[in-house]
């Protein structure tokens, strides 16, 4: 179900919610760009298969991405960790799983798993090759070096995102803020990377194979 909570910021937020007020209480911390498109439908199914199991969890919106009223151009990881510390603390989360590049803005005070953590520049390369790769097909020559300084100074478009000075620049800096989660990898769930997909895709088996983990890992 959607529900709404208190963002920092202009406005109120979204959140996918399975909600019936049980102890285990799981934020669900997203990927960034379009891994996060990727990843949604995985997400919400695999919140259905740990509702079965007896676990609430909740999906917030980062501000400036899905149905957020903020713009994306006003974001930097500072900005998502404030907002994911405040959806931790408005649903009442006891547990925390960060997915990909949401490793580097989730809640560390969480108990809780990390899917495949990414560093930030690992991120960020991603997001300048294609850009470069999208420039040389239209007859343009642009260098990864060159924009990265620029995203650093001016701020930076980078697949239809526009990001500021300082996403870059934190992009460029920052490494997962694991503190004791338990980081969980690929394999384990079985199949492919659904993040390394060219569209939005799901695979129930997954979800059940992420929901059973963290059910049995939280003594569910």
């Amino acid at each position: 179900m959607p529900a709404t909570w208190p963002c920092p910021g202009p406005a109120d937020e979204l959140a996918v919610v399975f909600d019936r007020a049980r102890p285990v209480r799981l934020l669900i911390v997203p990927p960034l760009f379009e891994e996060m498109n990727r990843t949604r439908r995985f997400l919400v199914e695999t919140q259905r298969q740990l509702d079965t199991l007896g676990i609430d969890s909740m999906l917030p919106d980062l501000p400036g991405c899905n149905e957020s009223p903020q713009p994306f151009a006003a974001q930097s990881l500072g900005s998502w960790r404030d907002a994911m510390a405040a959806a931790a603390r408005h649903f009442g989360a006891t547990h925390v799983l960060a997915v990909r590049g949401g490793a580097l803005v989730f809640p560390t005070s969480l108990p809780g798993w990390v899917l495949e953590p990414a560093k930030g520049a690992s991120i960020l390369r991603q997001l300048l090759r294609a850009r470069v790769l999208t420039a040389r097909e239209a007859g343009r020559e642009e260098n990864s070096a060159d924009l990265l300084e620029q995203g650093r100074n001016h701020g930076l478009e980078l697949a239809g995102y526009q990001l500021s000075a300082a996403l870059v620049a934190g992009l460029d800096a920052a490494v997962p803020q694991d503190e004791g989660q338990v980081v969980l990898r690929q394999a384990a769930l079985g199949g492919s990377a659904l993040w390394l997909r060219s569209e939005p895709g799901e695979d129930a088996a997954q979800s059940a194979n992420l929901a059973r983990i963290i059910a049995l890992d939280e003594g569910g």
